[in-house]
């Protein structure tokens, strides 16, 4: 498999409504999608780089220039055995796995589309179907946020996660415990919200028996987080601070998590989140998949993920209508508060070209 070139392409997707964390505010997701083209078949990768490096150090506008003046050179005139090629190829380039994981990404799609398998299957789905959850972001009060959090129950989600950050967290917390029940499963997300000294204040939250609290102090404090789990009952989850295969296993050799969030952009692509599915999963530690507010085509394959053996809690694998009026893609569906693995060749979905279109806000096609 040779790549003929890479079309980068920008689209601007409204969101339903805001969605607050306690690094910002979304209203719309400007979105960079990349489509590998091979003698033999297509394929889409979707970059989940924010504009600014808010979340991360990688922002959208740096991703296209990484694309277009690193990974398409070193991938230029490669006979590619497979999609396993392009993280060995671009190891060489320090960081930016976001950008790779879109190539990557694009790469494999385009290869099972030309040999006929799945995502599912090439990545090792066990599921056919995989349950739900939604993630509910800040809001301006919490009367609202429990309106929220009614209608995403009602609407079947199995799993609910809040977001907090200091001053949206314990009374937050209670308020939802108590209008949803016990049986509900519930955690928090703190992206990065606190500190080593918020400890005591976090500890409050052990009474609302939640599922996990999520990344609550710095990417890099892997150390804290060992410590702040020996002072709460509440299982710590690493977001941020799993960055790959290696660092999953420290994290888990120094106690700094008992679970694990695995989002496929963050690592820098399916491979190595497989990779970080095994490696948990002989530790003993629970994964689940995390979202970037990804449009259809992310989404499919973060299904896919999804359905590993290894996946054995609800993931941020929401609908498309929790996010999108218009999905690029034919939408997401949930049933009985789960959500069907694609089947058909490579992500099994691609975007509907008017809709495509109508979204696109620039394109750039880049030769090899």
């Amino acid at each position: 498999m040779k790549l003929e070139g890479l079309e980068l392409r920008r689209v601007a997707m409204p969101l339903v409504s805001p969605f607050r964390t306690s690094f910002g505010t979304q209203t719309a997701k400007d979105i960079l999608l990349v489509k590998a083209v091979t003698a033999d078949a297509e394929g889409w990768g979707e970059c989940v780089t924010l504009p600014t490096p808010i979340y991360s150090p990688e922002y959208t506008d740096g991703a296209v220039d990484v694309i277009r003046r690193m990974i398409t050179p070193e991938l230029a005139g490669v006979e590619l055995a497979g999609a396993h090629m392009i993280g060995e190829r671009l190891e060489k380039f320090k960081g930016h796995r976001m950008a790779k994981a879109a190539v990557e990404m694009a790469v494999l799609d385009a290869e099972l589309r030309a040999a006929g398998r799945s995502f599912a299957r090439e990545l090792g789905a066990v599921h056919e179907r995989v349950p739900c959850g939604v993630s509910v972001g800040i809001m301006d009060e919490i009367p609202q946020l429990l309106d929220a959090v009614d209608e995403y129950l009602d609407e079947g989600y199995v799993r609910i996660k809040l977001k907090i950050e200091p001053g949206w967290d314990v009374d937050v917390v209670r308020a939802v415990r108590e209008r949803i029940g016990d049986d509900v499963q519930l955690q928090v997300d703190a992206n990065t919200a606190y500190t080593l000294s918020d400890a005591q204040h976090l500890a409050r939250l052990d009474e609302f028996g939640l599922l996990l609290i999520e990344q609550p102090l710095e990417e890099d404090d892997v150390l804290g987080h060992a410590d702040l789990a020996r002072q709460l009952s509440t299982p710590i989850c690493l977001d941020e601070s799993i960055t790959s295969a290696q660092t999953t296993a420290a994290a888990i050799r120094l106690g700094a998590t008992s679970i694990v969030n695995i989002k496929p952009g963050r690592v820098g692509g399916y491979l190595e989140a497989r990779r970080i599915h095994d490696v948990s999963k002989a530790s003993g530690v629970p994964v689940w998949c995390g979202g970037m507010v990804e449009s259809g085509l992310g989404r499919a394959a973060n299904i896919a993920l999804a359905a590993l053996p290894g996946f054995t809690l609800p993931g941020d694998v929401s609908a498309s209508d929790r996010f999108y009026r218009t999905d690029l893609t034919e939408p997401f569906v949930m049933k009985d508060g789960h959500l069907t693995v694609p089947q058909a060749p490579g992500l099994g979905v691609a975007p509907i070209p008017e809709i495509l279109d109508e979204l696109t806000t620039w394109t750039e096609w880049v030769p090899m």
